[in-house]
């Protein structure tokens, strides 16, 4: 490096963000993530000994320490230390730096440890090239991702790393930060007057929402905007705090976890009968951009599945609310959502619509039986086959029903729906035990058998053989 690019160097580190200069250089800098970094810890250890052998996956929402904590170790280690950017560089770029960890261990006996920020957003190609170098020893890995590492890295990668997963910081860690770069005249604004007011710093610790980058970018803002007084002091009151940092940037890839763990809290919540939880996970979706026909799918599923029989009319509700906001649109149209929402919270709730996967699970079992003869369509074979012979139509008796065979013989007598007791389905369940009561009657039933709910475990694994038999769709 000449003297020009050593200036250079220098004024970008001066010129970089509040949140850059500031990044803690050392393990007693680093804040939060004790459960990986703490006193005693595993990680710590293999840090403070540079005795990072093994590779390791730093997961967490951003904002957290993953980053900081590379260049933590970077600092600690006595091993070469490589950075690549997932999103700028590619497969040449990872040959460049292979070759070169294997020149210098060849050369020098140094081990090379390799940091790949953001290592999800690499295709399975672009990991498998990294895969023989991880499993050799030619380098070793620290990966960076927001993203799940058991479905957006490749299982080879995972199954050779240590997982650690990073949480969102505390707001004590966070005021500790925002403290630290006031006081720091070096890198932050230790060397001006600057004032806060204890409601601006809640303000900004609590929008931040555990994202250090985020607290900080708005600390500079708040301070780079603001002229000094007469007396030369920097005063950061709350209505300065909520302007730099107006609206929390929520944590929510609609293709990643945040997405999926959303929604599943959502409908969770929606199912437990908790309106108020319910309201809040679809405050969140919706805030962060989520497509509300998608909630609205997953309501009328949940109509479907979780509600039933007990409240018929919650699926009316939900495929009613779905077809308002396809009229409507936004933003009036979250009133049909909520309208939904909090209907079928506070609904009976019955999942009896998974018997279905009782009988799909004996078809798979015993396979398919034959129709009875007085059930099929007589309007073709009648006279030929006899089809539709003997069936009797129950709407010509008093009360619209009949006790006739339905089922094929050998399945006499074995029940796959049972009714629960709540809401309207209680009512159902009076019925029908009336009707099988005259059925076993008519058709000297003397045997039978309920067939056992399904476990969710269970239940899961049909849906999927049923889509890969063609039928259903994933969300």
């Amino acid at each position: 490096m000449d003297l020009f690019d050593h200036a250079l160097q220098e004024r970008l580190k001066s010129e970089a963000p509040l949140a850059a200069r500031m990044r803690p250089r050392t393990l007693e800098e680093f804040a939060g993530q004790e459960h990986i970094v703490g006193p005693g810890r595993l990680l710590r250890r293999a840090i403070e000994a540079d005795r990072l052998f093994s590779s390791i996956i730093l997961w967490g929402p951003p904002g957290t320490g993953k980053t900081t904590l590379a260049m933590v170790i970077a600092n600690h280690t006595q091993s070469h230390f490589e950075t690549i950017s997932a999103v700028l560089d590619g497969k040449a770029r990872l040959r460049e730096v292979i070759e070169q960890a294997v020149e210098r261990r060849r050369l020098y006996r140094k081990r090379t440890i390799l940091f790949v920020d953001e290592v999800h957003r690499w295709n399975k190609a672009q990991q498998d090239a990294l895969l023989p170098h991880v499993e050799n020893g030619t380098v070793t890995l620290i990966g960076a991702t927001t993203e799940n590492p058991y479905f957006e890295v490749i299982g080879a990668l995972v199954s050779r790393s240590r997982i650690f997963q990073f949480k969102p910081l505390e707001d004590h860690h966070v005021r500790a930060l925002l403290e630290r770069a006031l006081s720091d005249p070096e890198r932050g604004y230790g060397d001006r007057q600057v004032r806060v007011d204890e409601d601006a710093f809640a303000h900004l610790i609590r929008v931040a929402g555990g994202d250090a980058r985020n607290a900080l970018n708005a600390l500079e803002l708040a301070v780079e905007s603001t002229p000094p007084d007469q007396a030369g002091v920097i005063h950061i009151t709350l209505e300065v705090a909520q302007e730099s940092i107006q609206r929390r940037a929520v944590l929510y890839d609609k293709d990643g976890d945040a997405h999926y763990d959303t929604i599943s809290a959502f409908i969770k919540s929606v199912r437990g009968c908790d309106p108020d939880a319910a309201l809040y996970w679809l405050a969140k979706m919706l805030y962060a951009g989520e497509d509300p026909r998608f909630i609205l799918r997953r309501l009328i599923i949940l109509a479907g599945e979780d509600i039933g029989m007990a409240d018929p009319n919650g699926l009316v509700i939900a495929a009613a609310a779905a077809q308002a906001f396809d009229y409507v649109g936004l933003p009036e149209g979250i009133y049909p959502i909520v309208h939904a929402t909090l209907y079928l919270a506070t609904a009976p709730k019955s999942n009896t619509a998974t018997h279905y996967f009782k009988a799909f699970e004996l078809i798979e079992r015993e396979g398919k039986v034959e129709v009875p003869t007085h059930l099929k369509d007589g309007s073709r074979d009648a006279h030929a086959l006899g089809h539709g012979k003997d069936y009797q139509y129950p709407h010509d008796t008093a009360d619209h029903f009949l006790p006739q065979q339905y089922l094929p013989r050998e399945l006499l007598g074995r029940y796959f729906y049972r009714p629960s007791d709540q809401g309207y389905e209680a009512e159902i369940a009076q019925r029908l035990e009336q009707w099988r009561a005259a059925q076993r009657a008519a058709l000297n039933i003397t045997q039978t058998e309920t067939l056992p709910d399904l476990s969710e475990e269970e239940i899961r694994e049909i849906k999927s053989r049923h889509r890969r038999g063609g039928v259903g769709s994933r969300e």
